[in-house]
């Protein structure tokens, strides 16, 4: 038995996965990670209050220790910058993931550990084995509908080590009952949507507060102008609403194609396959974390390139400074640079990396 330290959120997956681990036996304790407390004039809605008192009432239900671990200036540094910026230089970032690694199996780890706590917890849809060599591998969720390992890609072969997913053996609706069983005051608790420290909270909105506008022309793939926009950190490749481009045939819409930085120009065209620029083949792939240790070698595996995308065949080309080259098989759309590219072999995760280029 293991001395476990629960990232208890306030949601009914980490609520389960403490529960299931103090009935198998485990020294359990539960933590709330402090991320975020909305500020004065900055848009959000964070409700980490509500969360708190679930998470503890939670911990009191199940007979352990519950504490609140502050972190807020570890999530300014680490995500919220990296999501400002990230923006402000063009690119589309993935809080979400980032997050895991520097947070709940970095920050949060780092801190269980130092207490004298041998693994974390989380509620996330995942599962993890260990490998006859003792490494530790991470598998797809049992729920194909609620599997979150995507979220996991960036982490290290150290942080898996000392991972576990309970909730990500079972079906959601087997959480569920789990939690009734257990009389777990979150059991009927929605599940929480988008990026905490945003909750309902529009992203354009939030970063109305960093980044200032700076409009520039619309234009089509030929570079002809057909509007303005307000500033390219608020579009995203493949988005095919809120530009603000009516389309002058009927059954075509438009989507952003592209972004020309020099220029602050953003490039739209039509929604289909051979639209210039909204699908692409090749791409490089910086800040590689691999879990079974860097590609020495051309690899041919899946790639899954956003969260709820399939996972598609890929050529693996790997590159003297750790960064590799992706081939998709199959042409993908909008593929976007800032966002996370996770690699599998079937269900078991490899790791992942970061969309530098992407060449249409």
């Amino acid at each position: 038995m293991a001395k476990v330290l629960v990232g208890l959120s306030g949601g009914v997956d980490s609520s389960v996965a403490a529960a299931l681990l103090v009935e198998q036996g485990h020294e359990v304790a539960g933590g709330y990670m402090k991320n975020w407390i909305n500020a004065e004039g900055i848009p959000g809605d964070c409700p980490w209050e509500q969360d708190i008192e679930d998470a503890h009432a939670v911990a009191k239900t199940l007979g352990i220790e519950f504490r609140v671990i502050d972190l807020i200036d570890a999530y300014r540094d680490r995500i919220v910058e990296y999501l400002v910026e990230g923006y402000r230089n063009g690119i589309t970032p993935n809080p979400d993931v980032w997050c895991n690694r520097e947070m709940k199996f970095g920050v949060f780890l780092d801190y269980a550990l130092g207490q004298g706590f041998e693994a974390v917890a989380t509620g996330h849809y995942a599962r993890r084995r260990t490998l006859a060599d003792g490494r530790a591998a991470i598998l797809r969720g049992a729920d194909p509908n609620k599997d979150q390992s995507y979220f996991l890609s960036l982490m290290t072969q150290q942080q898996a080590s000392h991972a576990l997913f309970p909730a990500g053996e079972m079906l959601k609706p087997q959480v569920r009952e789990v939690a009734e069983r257990f009389g777990l005051p979150t059991a009927g608790k929605k599940d929480s949507q988008g990026i905490c420290f945003l909750g309902q909270v529009k992203m354009s909105d939030f970063l109305s507060h960093y980044i200032p506008e700076n409009p520039g022309e619309i234009v089509d793939p030929s570079g002809k102008v057909l509007g303005t926009h307000r500033g390219l950190h608020l579009y995203t490749l493949g988005q095919r609403k809120g530009h603000g481009v009516a389309s002058p045939r009927e059954g075509m819409a438009y989507v952003v194609v592209g972004k020309d930085v020099a220029k602050n120009q953003l490039i739209v065209g039509w929604d289909h396959s051979d639209s210039p620029g909204l699908y692409a083949s090749d791409c490089l792939v910086g800040n590689l974390s691999l879990l079974d240790g860097p590609f020495d070698r051309p690899v041919r595996c899946e790639a899954q390139p956003r969260y709820r995308a399939k996972a598609e065949p890929v050529e693996i080309t790997p590159r003297d400074d750790g960064r590799a080259d992706v081939r998709f098989l199959h042409p993908q759309r909008a593929l976007s640079p800032g966002q996370i590219c996770a690699f599998y072999d079937g269900g078991r995760l490899l790791g992942g990396g970061v969309f530098e280029e992407v060449r249409k």
